[in-house]
């Protein structure tokens, strides 16, 4: 099979916050349900071992785009929960009957051993035969992220698909103005992010 992007993840202090953990959950499986409309294709969105997660992108050109994605969803859902994931770039073996849970492959044991490994100063990495800008480039996406507001986050979400939806049409759909639209948009840095997600989906083309 032709190389995959594997996300693995966990929330963060979902411990703490048990009644949360559902919100954040559906939050990840309305991003996945977006990826899916990016491709055509099933992330096979799998929860485990209650606040786990894994999904899988047949294109891994949109793994950057599909990281800051779960960022803004779960950020929307204003749970307080973030996430840590871990991205494997490589082959499967199977994709397992259902979903992810019985799959396997190098895609899938690269993005498991990341997570468990994680320094503690990270909460995003990326493993793989890969050049180095590449895990840095999702360290400062990860950084930036963490930084936006709701409302920042919502209108990210709007406008990260890869077949851009127009501003109008994204603010009409929020029942915001464009000039609101723009200053959430702003204030977020989406503008920064496009030539560095061209970059990236340029390089894993």
């Amino acid at each position: 099979m032709t190389d995959v992007a594997v996300i693995t993840g966990d929330l963060i202090a979902s411990t703490e916050a048990p009644g949360r953990v559902d919100g954040a959950m559906s939050a990840l499986a309305a991003a996945a349900a977006q990826i899916s409309g990016w491709t055509g294709h099933s992330t096979r969105f799998t929860r485990f071992r209650g606040d786990g997660w894994q999904m899988l992108l047949v294109d891994p050109a949109l793994a950057l785009r599909a990281a800051l994605l779960i960022a803004a969803r779960l950020r929307m859902a204003d749970t307080g929960l973030s996430t840590r994931l871990a991205i494997g770039l490589g082959q499967v073996d199977s994709l397992g009957r259902a979903d992810l849970s019985d799959a396997s492959g190098p895609a899938l044991t690269l993005s498991g051993r990341a997570l468990d490994h994680m320094p503690r100063s990270q909460r995003w990495v990326m493993a793989g035969d890969l050049p180095p800008w590449q895990p840095a480039l999702l360290t400062l996406a990860e950084w930036h992220a963490s930084r936006w507001s709701r409302e920042q986050a919502e209108a990210v979400a709007a406008l990260l698909p890869p077949d851009t939806p127009t501003q109008a049409t994204v603010a009409a759909d929020l029942g915001i103005t464009r000039q609101a639209l723009q200053a959430r948009l702003s204030g977020a840095g989406l503008a920064a992010w496009r030539p560095a997600l061209a970059a990236y989906e340029g390089a894993k083309a």
